[in-house]
């Protein structure tokens, strides 16, 4: 193994419990002779998490240095309904589940080594892949000071076999399925479902069912749609059928309602931010349900300069998230803008669930911009005089008529 250049007192480690970050709090144990404290964070991933605890305790981890949290509400509330008031999509289809789940694993871990007296963090992300970049641009934004210790680029621990020599040499209980290739691994949280790796790496092969975890087969989902209410306040989601919940309650209905109908499903090949491209399966069931019905209230609450401003910034702030620069001042001067947009975004909007499509069939809002009297075909009550349209084209045609003019001289 190669040798630490950096000897820390004490860790804080990002621990899910799971064989690779059990490997890595005892390798952090033997190779920095460090204090750890594990810290594991409930976003929604549908594990139960007190096993960690136990497991930790079992390693030698003080009860005072275990830290298991339950950060549902501030990862929707202050992480995924800021992005959805973007409509953020990364390379115009990816809902950024992984992403903007790891600012906030970041802030708890930088939180807890000051809480702590920890002078190092550390992380379970290999050095392929766009997390460690994540996990690491937050850190270092939120203290400049903390180490980060990324074991997967430090250790000669390169292959499955080692890392299982390793955990047996170490009495690291190894549970039996893991003594095997797993077919595809998978990170999971409120927000979506990712499984890459293993029998997904070839994007020319089709994705086995039984990688779909959040999800029906659309060709499976009920034959009758189903048609939900959705209330929003300043862009945020509020209510569904008209009983307000938190934030992530919302999620959990909505992940309920989308799963049930096989929405949010996505196989895509996307390009890393460390350069390779990666062919990954998604499932948001509750995120498709809930960008269809923000885009809906936005119909008719969003001025149009705003709006199209708006989805001109979209790319470059989905862009920053998934490259992990959500704590950077460009993505704060964004969200500034994008904050301002939502002002008037409060109504409801109905959504039809069928199939695989959430589609939005009826919204209606106090804040409405759309009028009837404008729009309509039949007598408008002198709202909109026609005539004024000629002024309107002549001028705008102006100088596609002096370029006109221009071109067929020159030909």
């Amino acid at each position: 193994m190669s040798a630490a250049k950096f000897a820390p007192k004490k860790v804080v480690l990002a621990y899910s419990g799971g064989l690779d970050t059990s490997i890595i709090l005892k390798w952090l144990q033997t190779e920095y002779g460090c204090e750890v404290v594990t810290f594991t964070a409930d976003l929604g991933q549908g594990e139960e998490l007190e096993p960690a605890r136990a497991k930790a305790e079992l390693m030698g981890i003080k009860p005072e240095n275990i830290f298991i949290e339950d950060v549902r509400e501030e990862f929707v509330r202050d992480f995924v309904f800021p992005m959805f008031r973007a409509n953020a999509l990364y390379e115009g289809l990816y809902l950024l589940g992984t992403s903007i789940a790891r600012p906030l694993i970041s802030k708890r871990l930088v939180e807890i080594a000051e809480m702590t007296g920890a002078d190092a963090v550390a992380h379970g992300a290999t050095g392929k892949g766009n997390d460690q970049v994540r996990f690491e641009l937050a850190a270092y934004a939120l203290n400049p000071e903390i180490k980060v210790i990324a074991p997967w680029r430090e250790w000669d621990l390169s292959s499955r076999t080692k890392l299982l020599a390793f955990a047996e040499e170490n009495q690291i209980p190894v549970a039996k399925d893991k003594r095997g290739e797993a077919p595809f691994s998978v990170d999971a949280n409120l927000l979506h479902t990712s499984s890459e790796g293993k029998v997904l790496e070839d994007p020319a092969q089709m994705a086995p069912d039984y990688v779909y975890q959040r999800t029906v087969a659309p060709e499976d989902a009920p034959n009758e749609p189903e048609f939900i209410e959705i209330g929003f306040e300043k862009g945020d989601a509020v209510s569904i059928n008209g009983e307000a919940m938190s934030p992530a309650t919302i999620l959990t209905k909505l992940n309920e309602l989308g799963g049930k109908h096989g929405c949010g499903r996505l196989d895509f090949v996307e390009n890393r931010f460390v350069g390779m491209k990666s062919r990954g399966i998604y499932e948001t069931p509750g995120g498709a349900v809930l960008l269809e019905a923000h885009r809906g209230i936005e119909q008719i609450t969003l001025d149009s300069g705003a709006g199209h401003l708006k989805d001109s910034l979209m790319p470059r702030y989905a862009e920053l998230i998934y490259n992990g620069f959500w704590y950077s001042p460009e993505r704060e001067m964004l969200q500034a803008a994008i904050d301002k947009s939502q002002e008037h975004v409060t109504g409801t909007v109905r959504v039809k669930l069928y199939k695989g499509a959430a589609t939005t069939v009826a919204r209606w809002s106090d804040h409405s911009l759309y009028s009837e009297a404008h729009v309509t075909f039949e007598e408008d009550a002198g709202a909109y005089d026609q005539k004024d349209a000629a002024g309107f084209i002549q001028l705008n045609a102006l100088r596609l008529k002096l370029l006109a003019a221009r071109n067929r001289r020159f030909k």
